[in-house]
């Protein structure tokens, strides 16, 4: 539901009636991910996807029924060998779907103190997050869609610092429980599901829940304003980057250079690495991508990158650069653990000649190192084209 928040937020502000389709759970090739959602407002418009295709006009007809009876559902899509022609997945896969209406009674902006309300406490919980998720703000939406019938849906909005609002309903613990695992996954940036007894006690009768978790944009610091960068800038936004550029020749990084960039800093970039600025954004999701190509940027800026908790590092250059920068590296102290998280030369091996080749090459080697890729080609292969990443820190953007 928090991928299309921007919208639904929209349609929270001008007080329309609208259920959202959301996946919840997925079994074999499912094209989309839990959280992906649909969403269908009273006047029949249709924002969001669930399937890439496959089930959208049955979904799309239980958010109006939805919509008609008020009440949630949770249905499931699958492949049907014995009717060809039944509504499912081609791929072959397993999508649960928790459908769920959201009403409210006036636009926000409407006079009299009636103006946004909601229609009930899972409602007003749902918008919170929301206008959360809208604002980029840190939060996770936990949503029952397994347990006891009466609270199928029910929702808690829970922040980094554990404030919360909302209740799941049932025993007074499930909240408290429901929090504190919450937030963990909120920290992580993960959006999965978490079982957890209804009594918030880890036996008993068992309440499902959906963690949607909403973090501000992953960064991407690209080190190095030359041709190659500025493919890599418009790549790295279309992948929903928070973009920044640093140079420290002022003649280079420019706005002219990199409209697409979110920032551009003009410094010396391991000055700019150890900065405050720099070092209160970086975490497990952040990519860095040296493309400065010279010595005396480059060993200072990996000596210190290399240290940090941070997704991928990257640097370009030749084999032979590769071999000279990892003994500079070595003379100043990393370790062989250290060195070896070093992507160099960065990219896959695409063949790539021009930047925006060779943009595409790295960014496919970042899109694999995220999602336990191998790079390799699908046509032929036997390994699965949707890789497990339970294991692994998932983000949404």
């Amino acid at each position: 539901m928090l991928d299309i928040a921007d919208e639904l937020h929209r349609w929270v502000e001008q007080g329309r009636e609208f259920a959202v389709a959301t996946v919840v759970a997925t079994n074999g090739s499912a094209p989309r991910q839990p959280g992906a959602a649909l969403a269908v407002d009273g006047d029949g418009t249709a924002i969001g996807s669930v399937s890439g295709g496959c089930v959208e006009g049955a979904v799309y007809e239980l958010c109006q029924e939805a919509l008609r009876t008020g009440q949630p559902v949770l249905e499931r899509f699958g492949y049907s060998d014995e009717d060809a022609f039944a509504v499912g997945l081609t791929c072959g896969g397993i999508i649960d779907i928790l459908v769920q209406p959201i009403r409210t009674s006036a636009p926000r902006s409407a006079p009299g103190g009636a103006a946004g309300e909601w229609a009930d406490s899972t409602a007003d919980t749902l918008a919170a997050g929301l206008a959360a998720a809208a604002a980029e703000e840190a939060a996770a939406v936990a949503r029952v869609i397994e347990g006891p019938a009466e609270l199928l849906g029910r929702a808690l909005l829970v922040r980094p610092d554990g404030t919360h609002e909302g209740t799941l309903g049932g025993h007074p613990a499930l909240d408290r429980t429901a929090v504190e695992e919450t937030r963990a996954l909120l920290d992580a940036g993960r959006t999965t599901t978490l079982e957890i007894g209804v009594d918030g006690s880890q036996c008993g009768q068992p309440v499902v829940l959906l963690v949607e978790s909403s973090v501000p944009a992953p960064r991407m610091i690209v080190f190095g304003a030359i041709d190659f960068a500025s493919a890599l800038v418009r790549v790295g936004k279309f992948l929903n980057y928070h973009v920044t550029v640093c140079d420290a020749r002022p003649v280079f990084a420019t706005r002219t250079r990199f409209p697409d960039a979110d920032e551009i800093v003009v410094d010396w970039p391991h000055r700019y690495l150890d900065s405050q600025e720099a070092a209160g954004t970086l975490d497990g999701r952040t990519v860095l991508c040296v493309l400065t190509h010279d010595a005396k940027f480059d060993v200072p800026l990996l000596e210190r990158a290399l240290k940090l908790p941070v997704a991928y590092v990257g640097a370009m250059g030749s084999r032979r650069t590769h071999l000279d920068r990892l003994q500079r590296l070595r003379d100043v102290g990393l370790t062989e653990l250290e060195l070896n998280r070093l992507r160099s030369p960065i990219g896959l091996d695409l063949g790539a000649r021009t930047p925006e080749e060779t943009a595409l090459s790295i960014a496919a080697e970042i899109v694999a190192n995220r999602r336990g890729g191998t790079g390799a080609p699908l046509t032929g292969a036997h390994t699965p084209i949707h890789h497990d990443v339970t294991a692994r820190l998932e983000f949404v953007a």
